[in-house]
């Protein structure tokens, strides 16, 4: 199961859409961004989702989560890809500061271990408001080519996300939060938990 689709609706509250929402189970889920199909999800399967929600007030609220089905134990490769993920964000989340350049960023921030930077996400972050916005923050592989100057300001919303899969795991994970830049530091402003099964806990 995979699917990838933008949708606009008119309520009561306003006009509220989905910019871009990603569902994927089991081998759909590496790599990342695959279509629809017919597989049945599976017990013991990994969900993936990527939200991207235009909601009330036309704020977008673009968080990831990555959960097991059903009530199996998960595998030693489940536990590790989302580890990585976990880590990769909870890292990048915790250096950022006003002040810093988008390049001390990227340089600051926690490399993907090799096997999974091939199928590394296309930005470390990026800002976030009426829709996913300005600025990009590359990894240090596309920093050269793609990157771009500037300087986190309070007040700057940013999504911070990893996904992680190899080439030809079975399995991938994507884990994001979304963050407010605040005068002194960074406020987490996402209070889904994740998966402690998945953290081993």
């Amino acid at each position: 199961m995979s699917g990838r689709f933008s949708t606009r609706k008119t309520s009561a509250g306003g006009v509220e859409w989905i910019e871009c929402r990603l569902l994927s189970s089991g081998p759909r889920t590496n790599p990342w961004f695959q279509e629809c199909g017919p597989r049945v999800v599976q017990d013991g399967d990994l969900l993936a989702f990527d939200s991207d929600l235009i909601g009330p007030y036309g704020m977008c609220a673009d968080i990831s989560r990555t959960w097991l089905i059903g009530d199996r134990a998960p595998t030693e490769e489940q536990k590790t890809l989302y580890r990585v993920a976990y880590e990769h964000i909870q890292h990048n989340m915790s250096i950022l500061k006003p002040g810093m350049t988008f390049r001390e960023v990227t340089e600051a921030g926690l490399r993907l271990p090799e096997a999974y930077r091939a199928q590394r996400y296309g930005v470390m972050m990026h800002g976030v408001g009426l829709c996913d916005e300005y600025p990009c923050i590359r990894y240090p592989e596309d920093l050269e080519e793609y990157g771009y100057q500037g300087v986190l300001a309070p007040g700057m919303t940013l999504c911070v996300e990893a996904y992680v899969g190899a080439i030809g795991g079975r399995e991938g994970v994507k884990l994001e939060d979304q963050v407010l830049i605040t005068a002194t530091g960074v406020e987490n402003l996402t209070g889904y938990p994740f998966e402690a099964a998945l953290l081993g806990r």
